[in-house]
């Protein structure tokens, strides 16, 4: 019975130490970017905007949380909110939808935030929905873009200034471990 207990209580720990463990291998990273959705002259319309080249800063945030991109075991995006800056006044109710899409040198571009029905009730930060799938290889790399896909649903007169918050858990293997 004592060898039971014991059994148990080994059991018990070592689990409780790998979760303990495992939380020292997960960190998030952010990203904060800006972009200009374009004065329109048509409702219903696509609008396509790149941001320029997104340093990711992998390498020295990887080491700073005591890992190494060939550790990493996977990252998602988390969270990605999305703010009008400038004009003051100015609220989502123009916009129908958005996508927002990654790429990287040598990847695919992939959709990775959305948000289809826009509501029109005066809203200047959005919180879009994200996808689930891997993003390691983009933010492993140096750099990587965001594409934003619109679509209007009234006549915008002037440019709109947007930050774009993004958050990326990551998962990786600690160095020596």
């Amino acid at each position: 019975m004592k060898k039971v207990i014991l059994l148990l209580a080994v059991i018990m720990t070592s689990t409780w130490s790998c979760k303990e463990i495992n939380k020292l291998t997960q960190f998030n990273m952010d990203y904060n970017d800006e972009i200009t959705i374009p004065a329109t002259l048509g409702i219903d319309l696509p609008i396509d905007i790149w941001t320029p080249n997104i340093p990711t800063n992998s390498s020295s945030t990887f080491e700073s949380n005591n890992t190494h991109k060939d550790l990493i075991q996977q990252i998602n995006l988390t969270k990605m909110n999305l703010t009008i800056n400038s004009p003051e006044e100015s609220t989502w109710d123009f916009l129908k939808k958005i996508e927002i899409y990654i790429s990287a040198d040598g990847l695919e571009k992939k959709k990775i935030a959305w948000l289809d029905d826009i509501p029109q009730t005066g809203l200047k930060s959005l919180d879009l929905t994200v996808s689930s799938d891997d993003l390691k290889e983009y933010i492993k790399k140096d750099e990587y873009k965001l594409e934003t896909k619109t679509v209007t649903r009234q006549l915008v007169s002037h440019d709109t200034k947007v930050e774009i918050k993004s958050t990326f858990f990551v998962d990786a293997k600690i160095l020596g471990i």
